[in-house]
């Protein structure tokens, strides 16, 4: 019999995998039913740092960054009220999944800046969280903000939320820094306990017709998973934390090379909003399988077999696989 469980944020998890933020967190039902259905872990829906800065009417720096150059500035942000729960609702739901189900309950702050909002990490602590993920979601607009200013302004976040918690943070990070590794260190050093790769950013699109730049949002696909799992397999064994792998995850053989590149754990969202939490149970039969077939007695013992540094060919996550990608694809020319 082979042994699902691992260990994430210092939470010992029954299996590797875990639902990640989306809509189904976001009511006790739907909760109750990805634990029925296997998750080992829920990450809840992201807390806005906006909702909690509305709420407290401190808007006004958002509201007025810009305002000198364009006149549209007001309509930068949704309507609070078009937000499901305020911040006062999230820290209730927190409270109120806690009771209603047995497994980890991993609150979630979307935010990009210092400040009194991060009082709320706290509050989530308090509500009862096991642990609390940052999804730190920021576009670097003002060619003046270097790229040292922007690392920096993460590691000020992450420090002053640890000041706040006692509870696991792990941060959500985005692919998009000049070296994703040398974060990593740093944002472990400054507290962190897992590092989730990586955030998907919705890109938004072009009305061509009302001349409106509107928000655009697809599901994920397998094909995702192949730059979370390239950075898993490299900072596999040269950061002192966890590891997450989040985006692209919707299938067995997903969640199997998750683990083997050094993931503790395989996050999902869109196979199951398309799919259902059943999905969950489906994946998790089909490891057992495949384990047995391959002789795994543990995900533990799985774990990094396929990291950058286990491979026989370490390059092949360098320069070498993008050589070997092109040279592979002119040999499938017809000549």
């Amino acid at each position: 019999m082979v042994d699902l469980s691992t260990r994430y944020l210092g939470l010992q998890l029954k299996n590797p995998i875990v639902a990640s933020a989306s809509p189904l967190s976001k009511k006790v039902d739907s909760v109750r039913r990805l634990e029925d259905a296997g998750a080992a872990a829920v990450v809840m829906y992201s807390l806005f740092e906006e909702q909690i800065i509305h709420e407290s009417n401190a808007l006004d720096f958002y509201l007025s960054s810009g305002t000198d150059s364009f006149a549209e500035a007001l309509t930068y942000f949704p309507e609070m009220k078009k937000y499901n729960v305020g911040p006062e609702e999230y820290l209730e739901l927190v409270s109120r999944l806690k009771k209603a189900v047995n497994i980890p309950v991993i609150g979630s702050l979307n935010g990009i800046s210092t400040g009194g909002w991060v009082d709320y990490a706290h509050k989530i602590e308090q509500a009862g969280a096991d642990a609390l993920e940052l999804n730190i979601y920021n576009i670097p607009t003002d060619p003046e903000i270097t790229s040292a200013d922007l690392e920096q302004s993460y590691i000020d976040l992450v420090t002053d939320i640890r000041k706040k918690t006692h509870i696991p943070l792990a941060v959500k990070l985005s692919p998009f820094f000049t070296s994703p590794a040398n974060l990593a260190v740093r944002l472990v050093k400054a507290g962190v306990n897992g590092l989730v790769l990586f955030n998907r950013f919705y890109q938004p699109d072009l009305d061509t017709e009302t001349l409106e730049v509107v928000p655009s949002l697809s599901l994920s696909t397998s094909s995702d998973l192949l730059l979370p799992l390239r950075w898993t397999a490299i900072l596999y064994g040269r950061v002192q934390a966890d590891l997450a792998l989040t985006s692209g995850v919707h299938t067995c053989q997903d969640a199997i090379k998750a683990v083997m590149a050094g993931a503790n754990v395989a996050m999902m969202a869109s196979e199951l909003i398309a799919n259902g939490p059943n999905r969950i149970s489906e994946i998790l039969e089909e490891m057992r399988r495949w384990m047995e077939e391959f002789e795994y007695t543990s995900v533990n013992k799985m774990c990094g077999s396929m990291s950058q540094k286990a491979v026989a060919d370490p390059a092949a996550f360098e320069r070498a696989n993008y050589m070997k990608a092109l040279t592979s694809f002119d040999n499938r020319l017809v000549s």
